[in-house]
């Protein structure tokens, strides 16, 4: 058990409504949006500017995107056909939809629903390919995975899939006859009474909307970014969905509260919710993610039964935590600056207050740094959406060059390169953090000749060639 508190919701609404703005200042973030509940009471707070450029203000109501937390609702959205009877987690994928290829014909045919939810499914994730507005564009996605290549067996490995959830998304939409935006209206907004859920910028726009903002040069001062929203054949995964924390935190009382709506209606069949938070796969000691995954959820260990999921959009990030031990949802929405710095004050400061939890501390380079094999790790590992080059100098410091590719290219990324030291057995860190996060970079595998086969970095990266 987690230690009791004597603090109240209520004080915690008051700290967030006080600190938030110096916070935002302290961490260079334009805006943000809190709101935190333990049963039926909620408390929110927001604070800075919706835009820098058209300089809104944020308010409680304003809509930020969720960005990759949708994936949570697009597994919700699978179990809801499970419960039904329609989905078994265990069958092949093409049992739903027979048109699946990828680029592996004997993984196409044994990938799972369970292993597509718990992305152990092997193939190349970060798949973006913008295949139109229109209501085909799910449709139309899965057409463009026939050569995507296989990079582990399937149920092999965790590897953190986008493309895997946009299967999914596509798997809801045969199976209910009808657009994954309609099925999240049908399914999920509608029951939960989430007034500011948008599935599309068509819905956003009526709302207060933020922007996300980004750096166009190192050092440069934040700009709001020129595109809203990635492509709609992500959705599933996380490109479109936007809302208040507020309809965040509503959705996560659908998992605290046994799959049942503030109405009393049940939206998930009693004990789907719990099952959704057991552990399917343990992750390399990356610390920047949780321990295990779930059917959709991030799971990390420790007291208080602890899970959420992580977003990022266009210079959005957006974070839910949920304690079942303390029915205690926690959300946070932000676009641009510094968002994980502002998590640790913000999130951490509701956990130890409302759940006696202290939360993880991120990964920072150490000091003394620890030994590194460089023959092991040194080389090109190759993806669909960047190379990255990992090489020795001649003091032998440790260098990654990150070289993007479209479509990420087309979004304003640009090379970048940074040292690497040593953080542990097979895992080396970024001296240079981005947006205030060191992501550790593990090694793992065997190329055959003593040399790592994948970088890991919540996705497998391959060596080229391996």
């Amino acid at each position: 058990m987690t230690s009791a508190t004597t603090t109240t919701v209520e004080q915690v609404g008051t700290w967030l409504r006080e600190r938030l703005p110096a916070l935002l200042a302290e961490h260079d973030v334009p805006a943000a949006a809190v709101a935190v509940s333990v049963g039926t009471e909620v408390v929110e707070a927001a604070a800075g500017l919706l835009s820098r450029a058209t300089r809104v203000e944020a308010t409680p109501d304003s809509v930020f995107q969720i960005g990759s937390v949708t994936k949570v609702w697009t597994a919700t959205l699978v179990m809801q056909l499970v419960d039904e009877g329609t989905v078994d987690l265990d069958a092949p994928v093409r049992a739903y939809l027979p048109d699946l290829r990828l680029g592996d014909e004997s993984a196409a045919a044994a990938i799972t629903v369970r292993q597509l939810l718990a992305h152990t499914a092997g193939f190349e994730g970060d798949v973006f390919t913008d295949t139109g507005r229109g209501d085909d564009a799910l449709q139309t996605y899965l057409g463009e995975l026939a050569g995507v290549e296989q990079l582990f067996a399937p149920g092999e490995l965790f590897s953190y899939n986008n493309a895997g959830y946009c299967v999914l998304g596509r798997l809801v939409e045969v199976l209910r006859g009808k657009p994954y935006d309609q099925c999240l209206t049908d399914h999920l907004i509608t029951p939960l009474g989430l007034a500011t859920a948008s599935p599309s910028p068509y819905e956003a726009i009526v709302h207060r909307v933020a922007v996300g903002h980004v750096t166009p040069a190192p050092g440069a001062e934040q700009v709001p970014a020129p595109v809203w929203a990635m492509v709609r054949s992500n959705a599933p995964a996380g490109s479109m969905l936007a809302m208040s924390a507020r309809d965040l935190v509503g959705f996560g009382r659908l998992h605290l509260a046994d799959g049942r709506a503030p109405d009393g209606t049940q939206v998930l069949a009693p004990g789907t919710a719990a099952a959704m938070r057991e552990p399917q796969v343990r992750l390399p000691e990356l610390r920047v993610l949780g321990d295990a995954w779930g059917l959709g959820w991030e799971l990390f260990d420790g007291p208080g039964g602890v899970h959420g999921h992580d977003g990022n959009t266009i210079g959005q990030a957006s974070f839910l935590r949920l304690v079942p031990e303390h029915d205690l949802a926690v959300a946070l929405l932000t676009n641009g600056g510094n968002p994980y710095a502002l998590y640790a004050d913000v999130v951490g400061h509701v956990l130890r207050e409302l759940a006696g939890l202290e939360p993880r501390t991120l990964p920072t380079p150490p000091a003394d740094p620890a030994p590194v094999d460089a023959t092991r790790v040194t080389g090109t590992y190759e993806s669909l959406v960047y190379d990255l080059v990992v090489s020795t100098d001649e003091q032998d410091r440790i260098w990654l060059q990150v070289v993007p590719k479209d479509p990420l290219v087309e979004m304003g990324e640009t090379p970048e390169r940074t040292e690497l030291v040593g953080l542990g057995p097979d895992a080396l860190i970024p001296v240079q953090g981005q947006m205030g996060l060191h992501v550790p970079h593990v090694f793992l595998g065997d190329d055959g000749s003593g040399r790592a086969r994948f970088l890991h970095l919540g996705r497998a990266v391959r060596r080229a060639g391996a």
